[in-house]
């Protein structure tokens, strides 16, 4: 399944407009408050993107234990595959379930119209990870399921065949390790999962990485041309199409298969992909199904070092809210605690566990072998840099404008890399004056 975008873009795109005029109750003033095991009841209803966590009984679990302690709460869990698309046309209405995951395109401004404060963020901060993604105004508003750090999946078996040992430094060197492991092995040196598209949004998550730079999402409110040597998205976008311009890539990226995508790293027919921590398990999963060593997949950061140091964003996943609309909020509120606090879901994915005094996965032994320095983006610009995106139909958090620089570098549209960055420079300098930036 897919992950959120960890970068926070979130993009507010015209169902976000259609969400903040149509639907959506006023949160109440006071939060909504964690519940007592022995009053609690009442039927709730609980949205998630784990389709497959859902199919292969893994929330039947989940909702046994939590109902040895809130015995008078039945739990219903809707696993939505669509799930963007879905929610975001139930939120037009108000019946969205009791719990939820934030949808990536709702502004942020629109959280208290929608959800339930969960209390202050002087306070949950204390205890959670990722607490200033959701809070408007000193209140927090979601709580993410899980965190993840960003770096390339990548089966070892593979690159060792092809000779490369360490993970690469810089870019060029990336580049000639996939160059070996094409010339040496039978492996698609590198994936895009181009046709699924969401995959190629994970490119964005490297900003900061790449820098090891906390402000790097913020200096996009004030950079007239990012795209620029000096820049992130220029490191990050000059690695992608040079990747596909070499030919190191998938022969037809039209017609890439993500699902399909987790056995062929797992059996070591596709040898890297730009992905999140959270994919670990699942790689290693497919691999051990199809009778592999999954200690084969291995997880390595973005090639380059700041001060002698790999770093990568830090981010949360998807974030849990209690709606507005509820019927029984303290239950929802009592599932919410549960499952961010008891359930051992970050753990079980291998993500970072949002409660700060949960132990790291083991999904991340290589980035503490490696030294890898985690740091999280300041998120103080992020409403005016998604105001500017907007303003720019640049569209940071979509696959489009990834996609077609896959297509130029592929030879399948026209231009160079010199003219996509010259007209997405030109898309973002307008956006900022639009904006006010």
């Amino acid at each position: 399944m897919r992950k959120r975008l960890a970068f926070a873009v979130a993009v507010g795109v015209a169902g976000s407009l259609a969400l903040a005029a149509c639907g959506g109750g006023k949160s109440g003033g006071t939060a909504a408050a964690p519940a007592d095991p022995a009053t609690a009841s009442g039927d709730i209803t609980v949205l998630t993107n784990r389709t497959d966590l859902v199919q292969d009984g893994t929330f039947r679990t989940y909702v046994a234990e939590f109902n040895k302690t809130y015995p008078k709460v039945k739990v219903n869990v809707q696993g939505v595959t669509d799930y963007e698309g879905e929610v975001k046309i139930r939120m037009n209405t108000s019946n969205y379930g009791d719990v939820l995951l934030i949808p990536a395109a709702l502004a942020k401004d629109n959280y208290p119209r929608f959800f339930e404060s969960l209390g202050a963020s002087d306070d949950l901060s204390k205890k959670y990870r990722y607490t200033d993604y959701s809070t408007v105004d000193g209140k927090v508003y979601g709580i993410a399921q899980n965190g993840n750090a960003n770096g390339f999946v990548y089966n070892k078996a593979v690159w060792q065949q092809a000779g490369v040992t360490s993970p690469p430094k810089t870019p060029d060197e990336f580049v000639a390790a996939l160059s070996a492991i094409r010339t040496k092995t039978s492996a698609i040196p590198y994936y895009t999962n181009y046709h699924d598209g969401w995959p190629l949004t994970k490119w964005q998550d490297a900003v900061g990485s790449a820098s090891c730079d906390t402000k790097a999402g913020n200096d996009l409110a004030t950079t007239q041309s990012p795209w620029s040597p000096g820049h992130d998205l220029y490191t990050i976008d000059t690695l992608l199409y040079t990747i596909v311009h070499d030919k190191l890539t998938e022969p037809d990226p039209a017609t890439t298969n993500w699902e399909n995508s987790k056995n062929l790293v797992g059996t070591g027919k596709i040898a890297t992909m730009w992905l999140g921590s959270w994919a670990v398990s699942q790689m290693r999963d497919a691999a051990k199904k199809a009778g592999k060593n999954p200690d084969d997949i291995g997880f390595m950061p973005f090639p380059t070092q700041v001060n002698g140091k790999f770093c990568a964003v830090s981010a949360h996943d998807f974030d849990q809210a209690v709606s507005s609309h509820s019927k029984n909020k303290p239950a929802a509120r009592a599932w919410l605690d549960w499952f961010t606090d008891k359930s051992g879901y970050a753990q079980s994915q291998g993500s970072i566990p949002t409660l700060k005094s949960g132990p790291m996965p083991d999904t991340l032994v290589d980035y503490t072998r490696l030294g890898v320095q985690y740091i999280e983006l300041d998120q103080n610009q992020t409403a005016l840099v998604n105001k500017i995106d907007n303003a720019a139909e640049v569209g940071l958090a979509k696959p489009d404008y990834r996609q077609h620089l896959v297509d130029v570098a592929r030879g399948a549209a026209s231009g160079s890399i010199d003219n996509v960055f010259a007209d997405l420079n030109k898309k973002w300098s307008a956006g900022i004056k639009s904006a006010g930036g």
